[in-house]
Parts: structure tokens; C-alpha cells; sequence
């Protein structure tokens, strides 16, 4: 097969040196344009038209650079040639042309796209039928490290279910309780978790809870979090559908009530009632098997207890959960938000290694709130990667190319520099001139329930305010409505616009003015 790339000058590097390395027999032509997304169709006809040296006749298939806007059907109609996007970076060609005769090109859309939603889609089809396989389920079900939770099977045959802690939940107003646990559903949370005041006795709040929460989740199971036999009673008499936790110092007077609901209970290999917590890798292990026997008649989830990083060690409590992995058959628990929220870092990656390590585990149960702005989106974060490291397990390779992914902040491939030499002045960029108020009015930016809004202002009294999630479409409105009279005050406006959509999509705090990120720190 031919293929026939069309570029830019600035680009040229890159397509030659990639299409170099590809089986296909690449002809390249270089337009006469600096950059490649300023083409147009008809430029490309234009410029095909007055080579002479080209045979059209030789040529199977055209690809147009992905980030040109218009399509490449107008090329087609023109040469008779099929023509398609290729990928917005010029680096991604190689995998283009790798997998040309398997990918169903679009005259529309570019090729990267394609192949992630192709990847996507493949990724979550698997662990769909997955799931809707009832007798697969059946099968696992029978095994002891896989459990039901209300209607859920949980265990190491199944994805990494994600337990998400609605923290502190009675001292929250009905309409806040509702909001955070409809919040975590739609994160990708596969369970909700009721987290009671430690040290008080709140029963009396439970029954609405539990009411409130299972009125509208539906069938997402739901937890109590308390170590107070008065709360975990209240709660199971409820309809609550898993208890978290026993422990040595309450198991005996719950445990006739659990066996006789049938609820499973996570359990702790501590005694908070006299105060005592196990202080080796042994002591842990020892304590949670006495628990377990102790517990028979239930189905257990063992919580090693995940210590936070240089307290009493991390280290050690994996170690104590990989031992008990392997003398052990049950669900493990793996309390992630233990280290995320008493580390100052951004939670995704961290959320990411730990699912992994949890995997190689066999853990059953990621579980964290939700509690501080660096660890706001770990719920959606453990729902990926949960997803991805079942997928890893079941293709039995590393946790990458796999159609779903946590990068945000980087790009997944390193892309090569494209340089130009330019014949022009080059000039140092300097503070602007005094601020001038634009005739036609102010506005404030907000970012607030997954939307932005904008108040416009004229003379210090509002007059209309638009709400929307993408910035183009709010500044085109703007636009529209001639709100906005000097080039100044547009390009500002622009400039917020997206700021406020980057924090949006990221979870970031929007302040209109003030810098979105913050500059790395440096040790030099």
C-alpha cells in the first residue's frame, strides 16, 4: 500500500523521520505552510495539482494532518482517492501506519482519537460482559476469597470494588448527606459507606440515613463505619448491607445479630475496647486468624490495616497483608485513603500504584474519603484504575496500553520538538499598559456545580449571567451578545475562560486573577 502524508514545514522532521521506520511505502508531501493546521482542503488540492512529479495514479490512500478542521472529504471527491485524518501529532504517525489496514480511518476525525476510543470501547466491553456473566459469577461465588455485598460479588475473581467514605456523615443535613453519596455514585464508587463520629454514640441519626441513602442509590450497597456495637446494631436492624468493622473487643455481641441478618463484617485484628493495636507483621497476621475462626458462620473482609507512610510502617502492613494473602482464603480490605490523605501530593498517581499493589495482593475492596482538596476525585481515580489493573490481570501484562488510563497532567508518549528558524525580530514580551475598562462592561468568572458561570456587569449592576462547561461556547455567546468592545479586555476574557474550564476538568480551585497552578519547587 501507498500511503501519501501531507504536512507542514515545521512538522516535515518528524513525518520523515517517523515514516522512515514504517512498513508502508510513505510518500511525503511537504505544503507550502509553516504549520500543518492551517491547511485547508482545497490548499492540498491546489498544491497536488501543481506537482508534477507526483503520480496520483501510484497513491492508495492520503492522510491529512488531524488537526486540520475541515474534512478530508473534499480531497477524495477531487483525486478519488480515500482520504483521512491522521493523528494531531505528528510523533503518533508511526502507530497509524503500523495499524492502517485494521483501523477504520474517518475523513472527519483524527486517527489518535480513533484508536484510543477503539482501545476504550474493546477495554470496557470486556469488563461489561464480564459482569453480566451470570454464570461465571455463579461459578466464582463458590469459591471462599468471593462474596456477595447486598447484590454485589466482591472478591479477588472480581474487579477491585471501590468503598467510598461519606466522612462524619451525621453531622451532615439530609440534602448534603444525599449530594455526597449521589456525588460518589456517579465518580464510579461501587459502594457507599456511612462514616460515623468516632468516640460518640449517633444511632439515633442512622435510620434516617440508611433510609435517605438506599431510597435513592438503589442498589449500591451501603456500610456503616463504627466500632460502637450500638451504631453497627442499629444499622444492620436497618438494612445496611456490610459492617465496618469487629474487632476483638466487639465481635461476641454482634455477631449473633450478623449471622441471623446474614450482613458481612470487615474485621480488625485490634481490641479498641482495652486499648490494644498489634505492633509486629506476626501480631497482625495472628490477631485477624484468631478473629476469623472466632467469626464463623459470616463472610469476613480482612483489613490488615494500610499504615500511612513513616508511622508505624507502610511497609510492614503490606508485608502483613501479603503473608496473610497466602495463608488465608477471604476478601482483603485495602484502606487507601489511609496514606492519600496524610500525604501532601497529588493523589492520582498514588491512587494508581497503590491499586496496583493492592491487586498483586489480591485485595478485594479500595477503600477512601474524600477529605482534603489534593485527594478530591479518589474516588473516580481508584474506579480507573481498579478497572485497570483487572484488566492487566486478566491480559496478564503491565498496566499500559490497556484503552483506559489516569494520565492527566502529562502526555503518555514524549513527542518531538519541532523547531523553526525564524527570519523574523524576536522580541521579549513585556508587561502590559494601564488597565482600560471596557465600555461595554465587566465580568465574574465562577466555577460551581460542574459549571462555569459568568455574571456580566455593566456600571456595578449585573444584567445577565450564562453558565456552561466549555469555554468557547461561553465566549462566543459573549460575543454574540456584544458584550465585550476592546481587544484587551477579549483576550482577558479568553484567558479566564479557559482557565476556569482547566479547573473544571481537574478539580482545581478557580479564583478569577490569580494563577491556576502553582510553579514547581525547586531545591536550587
Amino acid at each position: 500500500m501507498k500511503v501519501l502524508i501531507i504536512t507542514g514545514k515545521l512538522a516535515s522532521q518528524v513525518v520523515k523521520k517517523v515514516s522512515a521506520r514504517s512498513k508502508q511505502n510513505v510518500e511525503i508531501h511537504v505544503a507550502n505552510t509553516p504549520i500543518a493546521a492551517f491547511l485547508t482542503p482545497k490548499k492540498i488540492i491546489n498544491e497536488l495539482n501543481s506537482r508534477i512529479d507526483l503520480n496520483l495514479d501510484d497513491i492508495d490512500i492520503i492522510i491529512i494532518p488531524g488537526l486540520i478542521r475541515k474534512d478530508a472529504t473534499y480531497i477524495q471527491e477531487k483525486t478519488g482517492i480515500p482520504s483521512f485524518k491522521g493523528p494531531t501529532d505528528a510523533a503518533d504517525l508511526d502507530i497509524v501506519l503500523d495499524l492502517l489496514e485494521e483501523l477504520e480511518l474517518s475523513p472527519k476525525t483524527s486517527a489518535d482519537k480513533l484508536i484510543e476510543e477503539e482501545q476504550r470501547r474493546k477495554a470496557l466491553e470486556f469488563i461489561e460482559n464480564f459482569e453480566k456473566d451470570e454464570n461465571l459469577i455463579k461459578k466464582l461465588l463458590k469459591k471462599d476469597e468471593n462474596i456477595l455485598v447486598g447484590q454485589l460479588p466482591v472478591g479477588e475473581d472480581f474487579p477491585m470494588r471501590v468503598l467510598a467514605e461519606i466522612a462524619n456523615a451525621p453531622l451532615l443535613t439530609k440534602d448534603e448527606l444525599l449530594k455526597r453519596a449521589e456525588y460518589f455514585v456517579k465518580s464510579g464508587a461501587d459502594m457507599v459507606d456511612l462514616g460515623m463520629v468516632a468516640g460518640e454514640n449517633l444511632s439515633s441519626k442512622i435510620p434516617g440515613m440508611v433510609s435517605l441513602v438506599k431510597e435513592h442509590l438503589g442498589d449500591i450497597p451501603l456500610s456503616i463505619d463504627s466500632l460502637n456495637p450500638r451504631e453497627i446494631e442499629v444499622a444492620v436492624n436497618c438494612g445496611v448491607d456490610m459492617v465496618l468493622s469487629l474487632d476483638h473487643g466487639n465481635y461476641e455481641e454482634l455477631l449473633p445479630l450478623l449471622k441471623e441478618k446474614e450482613i458481612p463484617a470487615v474485621i480488625l485484628p485490634t481490641d479498641y475496647k482495652r486499648g490494644w493495636v498489634p505492633e509486629t507483621v506476626e501480631e497482625r497476621i495472628d490477631s485477624l486468624i484468631d478473629l476469623k475462626k472466632k467469626c464463623k458462620g459470616i463472610d469476613v473482609i480482612a483489613d490488615l490495616i494500610l499504615d500511612p507512610l513513616n508511622s508505624s510502617s507502610i511497609v510492614d502492613s503490606i508485608r502483613a497483608m501479603g503473608d496473610f494473602y497466602h495463608k488465608e482464603k477471604c476478601p482483603l480490605f485495602f484502606g487507601i485513603g489511609n496514606v492519600t490523605e496524610l500525604l501532601d501530593t497529588d493523589s492520582v498517581g498514588v491512587n494508581a500504584l497503590l491499586s496496583g499493589i493492592s491487586m498483586e495482593l489480591g485485595a478485594s475492596i479500595l477503600f477512601t474519603p474524600e477529605e482534603s482538596g489534593k485527594t478530591k476525585g479518589s474516588v473516580y481515580e481508584l474506579a480507573v484504575s481498579s478497572k485497570m489493573m483487572f484488566l492487566a490481570k486478566n491480559r496478564d501484562s503491565v498496566p499500559k496500553d490497556l484503552g483506559i488510563n489516569l494520565v492527566f497532567f502529562k502526555d503518555k508518549r514524549k513527542g518531538e520538538k519541532v523547531r523553526e528558524n525564524l527570519k523574523v525580530p524576536v522580541l521579549k514580551a513585556k508587561e502590559a499598559n494601564k488597565f482600560r475598562q471596557d465600555p461595554a462592561g465587566s465580568f465574574k468568572i465562577m466555577v460551581d456545580d460542574g459549571q462555569i458561570k459568568v455574571v456580566h456587569y455593566l456600571d456595578t449592576e449585573p444584567t445577565l449571567a450564562l453558565i456552561g462547561e466549555n469555554a468557547k461556547i461561553l465566549y462566543e455567546n459573549i460575543l454574540g451578545r456584544n458584550l465585550v468592545s476592546n481587544l484587551e479586555h477579549a483576550a482577558y476574557l479568553g484567558s479566564e475562560l479557559q482557565k476556569a474550564e482547566i479547573a473544571l476538568i481537574t478539580g482545581k480551585n478557580y479564583i478569577q486573577d490569580f494563577e491556576l497552578f502553582k510553579k514547581p519547587f525547586l531545591l536550587h
